[in-house]
């Protein structure tokens, strides 16, 4: 698994740099056409890699049924693949290496993208291969009835943009989903639950004019970008998971100028859609106090939530139960961070941070621990073959 792991670290992966993915994903389905897969590139750059998935349980309309991106809706269960979810792209720029080496400290292994996620990429394919060794060895072993199906996206780190329309189709013929990102950091758990993530840009345009001659003559950007900031965040709602963060602001041009334009950006998490609704509506209504400045606003949910709901609590119960025969304990947290799990999650049951514990995603501290990620792949091993 390390040897696997450094070759995919070392190849950095920025969302921002499609070659590089692309090369991160070319090795990952030289492993998979190893196991024998049916693999498929879709547009936009997602890969498909299909383990016994046979055409009586691929879709029968549309993207999927190209692609082989999942099984139809009205399949019988049994037949329908089980979904592994992953991304090959990270946070870190080409030339990171340079100063966050792979390299190895005690139990903990360091590097860009190791823990978030490519820990969970490798994890992966030693289960499969795992799976394969128990039924057979590498080419006449059989797979778990429906099969199993990877998909791989290019974009995951950057909200999916390219790969969202893939994921929900073969969510929608899939039977459950599971996703390797990283469990909780620094522990055991898994995540039953992720919020909702989306963004809001406003941009302001008042009056320019002198501020010390005749400053009423002006319609100032920034007095209308501080009353949007204090109305926008006064809908956030933490007691029930919605929270809102005026992020980012930009304005004026020079101390003695009343301001033309401003802009703001808000980050937005919501624990159930119908908060997303609420605040969606709450930020489109507002108005600045002086009718002179424009408002131009785009954005909104990027992520619906992964709301915890009893399917998925099942999932981890099977998976609390083989942890604990595998002798460790296994919790489960609702967290704040997206993922292509949010997708997945208002279509078919899903469980999520099936991949490599470690801590430091999108840190320099980035690593996986070496004492706990053998017992995790063994995990990921059985819940393929049981479930």
């Amino acid at each position: 698994m390390l040897t696997d792991l450094q070759t995919l670290v070392e190849i950095e992966s920025p969302s921002s740099d499609p070659g590089a993915v692309a090369r991160v994903m070319e090795l990952v389905e030289g492993w998979a056409r190893g196991l024998g897969a049916v693999t498929r590139a879709l547009p936009g750059g997602t890969r498909i890699f299909n383990f016994g998935v046979d055409s009586a349980g691929l879709a029968s309309s549309g993207l999927a049924s190209s692609s082989l991106a999942g099984a139809g809706a009205g399949t019988a269960p049994g037949h329908r693949p089980l979904l592994i979810l992953m991304h090959a792209d990270t946070v870190w720029p080409v030339g990171t290496l340079a100063q966050m080496p792979w390299r190895l400290e005690g139990e903990r292994v360091y590097g860009p993208g190791t823990y978030d996620m490519k820990g969970g990429i490798v994890g992966t394919f030693h289960a499969l291969r795992a799976l394969r060794r128990e039924t057979g060895g590498a080419q006449g072993g059989q797979w778990p009835a429906g099969g199993i199906q990877i998909l791989l996206s290019p974009d995951e780190e950057v909200g999916s943009p390219s790969s969202r329309a893939h994921i929900e189709a073969a969510a929608s013929g899939a039977r459950a989903a599971l996703v390797v990102e990283p469990p909780v950091a620094d522990s055991h758990a898994l995540k039953t639950g992720r919020k909702g993530t989306g963004g809001y840009w406003l941009s302001l345009r008042g009056i320019a004019s002198h501020a010390g001659n005749r400053p009423a003559d002006g319609a100032s950007a920034i007095t209308a970008a501080a009353e949007a900031v204090l109305a926008i965040q006064a809908l956030a709602r933490p007691e029930v998971g919605t929270t809102i963060s005026a992020g980012v602001i930009h304005g004026g041009s020079a101390m003695n100028v009343v301001p033309e334009a401003c802009s703001v950006e808000f980050d937005v998490r919501v624990t159930h859609l119908a908060e997303a609704e609420r605040v969606d509506a709450g930020v489109r209504a507002w108005r600045p106090t002086d009718t002179r400045v424009r408002a131009e606003l785009t954005g909104g949910l990027n992520r619906p939530p992964f709301e915890q709901g009893p399917d998925t609590l099942r999932l981890y119960e099977q998976a609390r139960a083989r942890a604990q025969a595998l002798g460790f304990e296994l919790g489960h947290e609702v967290v704040g961070g997206g993922s292509d799990g949010n997708f997945t999650a208002p279509i078919t049951p899903t469980l999520d941070g099936l991949g490599a514990p470690g801590d430091g995603a999108h840190a320099a501290h980035e690593h996986i621990r070496l004492d706990r990620w053998p017992g995790h792949v063994r995990l990921l091993t059985r819940l393929l073959r049981e479930l």
